[in-house]
């Protein structure tokens, strides 16, 4: 699986709104030059979570394109125009039960569920945590898909590893 060209990801959440944007800000950078990413969601919010926009400008990150979109934008079959992608992956538990449109280009895909910040009820700094784990789990996964020797594995080696990344919290990454 090699390619000249950035293999194309795309992370789906029932909104769209916290962890598929942090997932898509992550991969855009740590994945840069190899991977293009975007998120979209079943039922997208409309707007990203404020708390998720604030987590990234404090790292750094450009929030300027991303915004709460509909997966449909992502399917060939409402959208003629939309990228062919290399891996699907669902981060939310909802996202992963519905059913999903037919992807353009047969992408592999993987489960990386993790609890939703925004759900989050209590103080300010409850959920400021609540998205700084969020965020480290997702920098953990997407750290550990972004170095994996995609070009030597045969896909079913491939579909394995990417599910394994899948239940990883947010561990150290190994040396």
């Amino acid at each position: 699986m090699t390619s000249a060209k950035p293999l194309n990801v795309l992370f789906l959440c029932t909104g769209n709104s916290a962890r598929s944007i942090l997932a898509e800000a992550i991969m855009n950078r740590v994945g840069a030059g190899k991977f293009k990413a975007w998120s979209a969601g079943s039922m997208p919010a409309g707007q990203v979570n404020p708390h998720a926009l604030a987590l990234l400008e404090k790292l750094n990150y450009p929030t300027e394109g991303l915004r709460s979109k509909p997966w449909d934008e992502f399917s060939r079959t409402t959208n003629p125009d939309a990228p062919e992608l290399d891996f699907v992956f669902t981060v939310c538990d909802n996202a992963a039960g519905e059913v999903c449109p037919i992807w353009p280009g047969q992408p592999m895909s993987a489960h990386w569920g993790l609890p939703d910040p925004a759900a989050v009820e209590g103080s300010e700094a409850e959920k400021a945590v609540a998205f700084a784990d969020a965020y480290r789990m997702l920098n953990n996964r997407i750290g550990i898909f972004v170095n994996l020797p995609l070009s030597s594995l045969d896909s079913m080696s491939l579909q394995k590893r990417l599910n394994e990344i899948g239940k990883t919290q947010g561990e150290p990454r190994p040396a």
